[in-house]
């Protein structure tokens, strides 16, 4: 076999033979990034302001809770001023309307005025001293009209004697509350309803039939 001029056999390159200098530029690693949340002030503040809102909305909501060891408390009822809603009606619809003079510890919590057939009646409701809701409903209208219009499911129960004036109880399915009516000088149909027991009714019912019609 005959030797290459350059010392290698058939051709191939000597191993040991240097190669020349390497063209390849050596090039620096790029430093590692830094987290994000340190590399300024405003990524911090944007980091950190979803928290702080979270802690505002938390704060707001225990601000507006608080604790009762013996359980919840009810809130005071609200309050209607009866005298001056009555002496209005009395002044505006054509029937007597009277305000009951009802014993220490009822008050009054609501009023308003509806129609019966085009015929107006005055309506406000009371608290009683434990809590117990008695509406006193006055109109113009006869009570075969009255009584429908609060209540078409009831039907008579019978006569109740309040000091020697006549009501006619009636009552009506489960669930429904008791009505008391009576005509009054002939002039004026006086319903009692709520969720009052027999006592409660009595009481009201004196309350409004011993009372003088407001002037007009």
């Amino acid at each position: 076999m005959r030797a290459c001029k350059d010392g290698g056999v058939g051709g191939a390159p000597d191993p040991d033979q240097d190669s020349g200098p390497d063209d390849r530029i050596a090039v620096p690693a790029p430093r590692p990034a830094k987290p994000r949340l340190f590399q300024d002030g405003r990524d911090m503040f944007w980091s950190m302001a979803p928290l702080v809102v979270a802690c505002i909305v938390l704060a707001g909501l225990l601000g507006m809770c608080s604790f009762t060891p013996n359980g919840p408390t009810v809130g005071e009822p609200p309050s209607y001023d009866a005298h001056a809603a009555l002496q209005a009606d009395a002044r505006q619809f054509s029937f007597p309307v009277r305000e009951p003079s009802l014993p220490a510890g009822w008050r009054a919590n609501s009023g308003g005025r509806d129609s019966v057939e085009g015929m107006p009646l005055s309506k406000v409701g009371y608290l009683s001293p434990t809590g117990t809701y008695m509406a006193v409903v006055q109109s113009g209208a006869p009570e075969e009209k009255l009584v429908p219009k609060l209540d078409s499911g009831l039907v008579p129960r019978g006569p109740e004697n309040v000091d020697g004036v006549s009501w006619v109880a009636y009552e009506g399915g489960e669930g429904a509350e008791p009505l008391w009516a009576t005509r009054l000088d002939n002039s004026v149909t006086v319903a009692l309803t709520g969720s009052g027991n027999t006592e409660d009714f009595r009481t009201v019912a004196r309350a409004v039939q011993t009372a003088k019609p407001l002037p007009r």
